[in-house]
């Protein structure tokens, strides 16, 4: 693209500062001048900004994109967003670093996450091959955190025991290598398997390997229910006896155990910071949640990978013993509550046969067959091979309100990107923080919202030329009108465009021009190192 000028618009720098009225030009993929307004000489191209806000492109940090980027590089739900930066490799279960028996044993596992396309090729091994994939073509940019579950799945195997002080060596050697690669850290998902089955020693070890690169542990913890205080704990004190930063991500209290009680883990946050730990997190600002129906049987089901957990499901003891785990005791697949079929809403399947079922709840498909809404359970796992998503409406919207206020919380949708019903935050979580929490109900400003969204995240990535509006950084910025903006997605109709976003460009490139997408795939692997961002031309970021 030619040079740009953005004139007459209400800048919101992404540092929390008030707005200023202004001019922005743009040429060769920076910001190149910001002036008052009237001030800038013309462009090829001219923008007139009024009523409009420029704020920095937002930057999910908690994004389940993996394969989407690559099989529909357009990226619509996101760039449509305001959305110019993803962090992915999310939850401990990602594609790289692998070998071809745990890249297959993946491929099925998280199908329910990403699909499994048959027809993409899958030919990267490493953590920097798949980043090239990516930079072969995407729409926004993105951020690659190693997988802890794929590391213990590559060197364990699916099994559930604990590691080997060899194997633990291994693991740090590939992680040392994935983050050598230009990963920003480390995921975990510590209530999937296998990754679950590690110990606070075993996870210890990996986060001083991250901490020696400089970059941050992203945990998925051990419960969002009966035990969510006590896993944020583990994590935070990982935190202080490893150095590694921490970044708590969908940082949720969520089931009813936990109504209100979103103070407790502030005031936890806060005494770690007040110690000199340095800890994060990110939330979605909706109530439900979302993850597959596998998630919630006992780990001990899940030992061995898919074809083990199928066998479980067809064997009568093993039945008797996972639906007593969910129903009665609380699978720790399930945070440690039991299953409330009410409130476990199907959003999405692999086999076409079962799309009758998306959209209702497991009580009400019990209540049609006159069969156990367990018996629904078991059902939808076998025949959709352990690939149903759903939706969990488990949230307090008092704890999501108190979250989104506190000083290290940035945003994350979280969303998935399959299914026919996918939760709505997957199209519209960004816009829903500016519409609803912003303009409707004031919880939080617009500059310091903007914050949340742009500058603090890139503080957390250290990306140090993204994040901000400022002379000399990269071009990643959105233009939207303040009173308009809004989320239409909803959990009826999941698939809906943002409104009120007219423009968005990444790197210089629209991606978004007059509220129209343009196809252009501007977007780069941003790969980290101890002294910053680069992408793989060499030229620093």
């Amino acid at each position: 693209m030619g040079s740009l000028l953005i004139r007459g618009v209400d800048v919101v720098d992404g540092t929390g500062a008030p707005r200023c009225r202004g001019d922005v030009a743009v040429a060769g993929g920076r910001i190149t001048e910001l002036a008052g307004p009237g001030t800038i000489a013309g462009a090829e191209r001219v923008i007139d900004g009024e009523n409009l806000v420029l704020a920095p492109g937002f930057i999910d940090m908690h994004a389940h994109s993996d394969l989407h980027l690559l099989t529909d590089p357009g990226h619509l739900p996101k760039i449509s967003q305001g959305i110019t930066t993803e962090v992915i490799g999310q939850d401990g279960l990602s594609y790289a670093p692998v070998d071809a028996a745990a890249l297959a044993v993946l491929r099925r596992q998280i199908a329910g996450w990403n699909g499994n396309p048959a027809d993409l090729d899958f030919s990267w091994r490493t953590v920097g091959e798949y980043l090239d994939r990516l930079d072969a073509g995407i729409t926004p940019n993105a951020v690659y955190l190693v997988p802890q579950g794929t590391l213990r799945l590559l060197v364990v195997g699916p099994e559930r025991r604990p590691a080997t002080a060899r194997e633990i060596d291994r693991m740090c050697a590939l992680l040392a290598e994935g983050l050598a690669q230009g990963a920003a850290g480390m995921s975990s998902g510590l209530t999937y398997t296998p990754g679950m089955y590690a110990d606070t020693a075993e996870l210890a070890a990996l986060c001083e390997v991250v901490a020696a690169a400089d970059g941050f542990y992203a945990p998925h913890t051990r419960s969002y229910g009966a035990g969510a205080l006590d896993a944020y704990a583990e994590m935070i004190e990982l935190a202080r006896r490893t150095g590694c930063a921490v970044h708590l991500t969908h940082a949720t209290m969520n089931f009813g155990v936990n109504r209100g009680r979103a103070p407790e883990l502030l005031d936890m946050i806060d005494d770690a910071l007040a110690q000199g730990c340095d800890i994060s997190l990110d939330t979605y600002p909706y109530l439900p949640g979302s993850t597959t129906l596998s998630a919630l049987l006992p780990s001990w089901a899940s030992s061995g990978g898919p074809d083990a957990t199928l066998a479980r499901l067809d064997d009568p003891a093993d039945r008797a013993r996972i639906a007593a785990d969910v129903t009665v005791r609380g699978s720790d697949g399930c945070h440690g509550v039991t299953a409330d079929w009410d409130t476990i809403q199907i959003s999405g399947v692999a086999e076409p046969g079962l799309s009758r079922y998306v959209g209702r709840t497991i009580t009400d498909i019990a209540a049609v067959q006159d069969i156990s809404p367990v018996e629904v359970f078991f059902d939808l796992l076998r025949r959709d091979g352990l690939a149903t998503t759903i939706l969990q409406h488990v949230g307090h919207e008092e704890n999501v309100r108190a979250i989104m206020r506190h000083s290290r919380h940035m945003g994350g949708s979280d969303g998935l990107l399959v299914g026919d019903r996918p939760h709505p935050r997957a199209w519209g979580a960004f816009p829903r923080y500016l519409g609803r929490y912003v303009r409707e109900l004031g919880v939080l400003g617009l500059e310091e919202c903007v914050h949340h969204l742009t500058g603090r995240p890139a503080q957390r990535l250290r990306l140090r030329e993204r994040g901000l509006i400022r002379p000399g950084y990269a071009a990643d910025l959105v233009l939207f009108d303040p009173e308009t903006i809004t989320d239409t997605a909803t959990f009826e109709h999941p698939k809906q465009q943002a409104r009120g976003i007219t423009h968005v460009l990444v790197n210089g490139e629209f991606a978004i021009d007059g509220g129209t997408p343009t196809g252009m795939l501007a977007g780069r692997a941003l790969r980290m190192t101890s002294r910053g961002t680069y992408v793989k031309d060499g030229q620093n970021q």
